[in-house]
């Protein structure tokens, strides 16, 4: 399965992020499990969008939830979780890229400070980020049935055939078009209804 594909994997579970908090802030520890099982692959994926090798973003990922156990009593909307994780990583990597300036020597030897990224990318990586999210956000909206479809048609490399998809879902292979098309129209929907699609 690729990066894209295992990023945008439908979660699991009905319960808001509201909830979620709610019950982390009560000491629940399933909750806790459940809130990093539901952004674990947000977080993780800015420092390999910004170049980093997966230790250095299983680093970041490491410090982001620890920041974010020690600032969740002070998330005043639990709904602004998404942005506010955002914001955290790309801190993070911020501060790891200036902790760890690379230096490479040039032709004669000397030393020469590795070329910055493009100033643009943290700007171009977050709307990337937050679409991803609000993708996710939306395919977990579906209902099983679809969120099942969704994953098997466009999530998995390569796709399954239609015939594959109506056996696991227990339908008849003519009606995975029909089917499809009203799980994009609800998916459509459900990033509209969030302002990912217009």
């Amino acid at each position: 399965m690729s990066m894209l594909a295992s990023a945008l994997e439908p979660q699991q579970g009905s319960r808001t992020d509201r909830d979620l908090v709610a019950s982390c802030l009560s000491g629940d520890e399933q909750a806790w499990c459940d809130l990093i099982d539901r952004y674990n692959r947000l977080i993780f994926s800015i420092p390999l969008k910004q170049g980093l090798n997966r230790d250095e973003a299983a680093d970041i990922f490491q410090a982001v939830c620890l920041d974010l156990v020690a600032e969740l009593p002070r998330l005043r909307d639990p709904q602004a979780l998404p942005a506010w994780l955002i914001q955290a990583t790309l801190h993070k990597v911020s501060k790891w890229r200036r902790r760890n300036d690379r230096y490479v020597p040039d032709e004669a030897g000397h030393a020469e400070r590795e070329a910055a990224p493009d100033a643009d990318m943290p700007d171009a990586v977050l709307r990337e980020v937050q679409q991803t999210q609000a993708l996710r956000d939306a395919v977990a909206a579906l209902s099983d049935r679809c969120q099942r479809m969704v994953q098997m048609l466009f999530f998995e490399t390569p796709a399954r055939p239609y015939k594959d998809v109506a056996s696991e879902l227990g339908v008849a292979t003519g009606s995975i078009g029909f089917l499809r098309g009203h799980c994009l129209d609800r998916l459509r929907s459900a990033l509209e209804e969030i302002g990912q699609c217009r």
